[in-house]
């Protein structure tokens, strides 16, 4: 009786463990083909770069992939149809969910693939011109496409300046008392004593702010109080100043060790005195100098230096582009102007001496917003004789005091606060710092 007992104790515990080793071996066979989908992904990059490693045709490597990885999701539906129909519902919602979660892994690889390198060229253009206008980015780009590749997107997608000073006398200050049509009747119907009007308008479906600016005299360029070591938000830089309303400034980077955006780029000037005078970023953007002169008049000045600015009476400037208009021409821009599509701040002045200030937002993924074009034809319309592209993307921001940021949005805690919805690159729905702001002074 003992030894019956012994031997159906034995072969219980050899049922057990088949039945481990056979789960074990399910998991294996559900698990282990998922390791190869990254390598199959490095394969499709390899193969992009063919004059450097293995020259396999891109198609053929991404037809490989999509049917491996169709194979992979009916192998995990068939692995779990042939399980013990007595199992506990336990173990059946987490089939279910490994199955969901191998279809998700599946099916984001596959789209992750065709859009990098499917027959619709829309996101590759967006992101390869996108990440190439960027300071810090740039090595992303390169990790998935050639650069035949890249440089095919790139000379399908650019804008050529207006090469010519800007011309101040075509500038009067003389304020029109007729309106030539809607955008005219806009910026010209105010009242008696404001300062400035903020035009709400929409750009791709994204909310954008057009302020105009009546009078240019209070229209200067703040600094952080860190400037060349550390940036500072673009509402503290009010608040310091007292502004009225504020935008981003110029282009610039990250000190070697500071992260906070505190090193303009090329020349910058405020109130008078020269902040910066380099030629940091020589992997340098288009435009140049975009600054406000001592009468009052914008001015874009290619290939400046701070004593070049000086001797054409700046007094107050950052640098960054590309110009969008230049004397009353707009630049040619093909494709999306090699920029992308991305939250844009912009400046312009009108023959009225009137200065245009714009903001757009961006969405959350960073794939909606404006490129060069949108904003060349939105100065256009509101009558920018000269305009420029400042600093977009996260910096992106229009900033009031509380009171009158609380016309714009629900929320203000601060003393000053941005109207607009910028995106970082967390995309959180915050700002960054920054080392140079426009503002309009009291």
């Amino acid at each position: 009786m003992k030894d019956n007992n012994y031997t159906e104790i034995l072969d219980f515990n050899d049922i057990k463990v088949n039945h481990h080793k056979k789960n074990k071996k399910r998991f294996l066979l559900r698990t282990l083909p998922l390791l190869f989908i990254p390598i199959l992904i490095c394969l499709t990059i390899i193969s992009t770069h063919s004059n450097r490693l293995i020259p396999i045709p891109v198609n053929y490597i991404i037809y490989i992939i999509l049917s491996l990885l169709f194979y992979l999701l009916l192998l995990s539906f068939f692995i779990i149809k042939k399980d013990d129909s007595k199992k506990s519902k336990k173990k059946k919602i987490k089939k279910i969910l490994f199955t969901l979660f191998i279809t998700a892994y599946i099916i984001g690889c596959a789209s992750l693939i065709f859009l990098l390198y499917g027959p619709n060229d829309k996101f590759r253009t967006w992101f390869i011109s996108t990440s190439m206008n960027t300071m810090s980015h740039q090595y992303i780009c390169k990790w998935f496409y050639s650069d035949k590749e890249i440089n095919k997107v790139i000379k399908g997608n650019y804008t050529k300046e207006i090469e010519e000073d800007t011309d101040t006398d075509l500038i009067d200050m003389q304020e029109e008392e007729t309106y030539a049509n809607e955008y005219e009747k806009q910026i010209l119907k105010r009242d008696k004593d404001a300062a400035y009007k903020i035009i709400e308008l929409e750009v791709n479906g994204q909310k954008a702010y057009l302020a105009a600016v009546y009078d240019p005299s209070k229209v200067k360029v703040a600094v952080s109080n860190g400037v060349g070591r550390y940036g500072q938000y673009a509402t503290k830089i009010a608040e310091n100043n007292q502004a009225l309303l504020a935008v981003n400034g110029g282009g610039f980077s990250n000190a070697p060790d500071n992260q906070t955006g505190g090193r303009p780029t090329g020349v910058t000037i405020s109130n008078g005195k020269v902040i910066t005078d380099n030629t940091y970023s020589a992997d340098a953007q288009s435009g140049g100098l975009i600054g406000m002169t001592y009468d009052n008049k914008l001015v874009l000045i290619k290939n400046a230096t701070a004593y070049k600015a000086k001797s054409m009476n700046v007094r107050d400037g950052v640098s960054w582009g590309p110009f969008l208009i230049v004397n009353g021409k707009k630049s040619f821009i093909k494709g999306n102007g090699g920029w992308g599509y991305a939250a844009r701040t912009a400046i312009g002045q009108r023959s009225d001496g009137i200065i245009l200030l714009l903001v757009v937002n961006s969405n959350s993924t960073r794939t909606k917003g404006a490129d060069m074009g949108d904003l060349t034809e939105i100065m256009s319309n509101y009558g920018a004789i000269n305009a420029a592209n400042l600093d977009g993307g996260t910096s992106t921001v229009m900033v009031l005091p509380k009171e009158e940021a609380l016309k714009y949005k629900s929320d203000c805690t601060d003393n000053y606060c941005y109207i607009n919805d910028p995106v970082d690159s967390a995309l959180r729905h915050k700002t960054r710092g920054i080392p140079t702001t426009v503002i309009v002074t009291k």
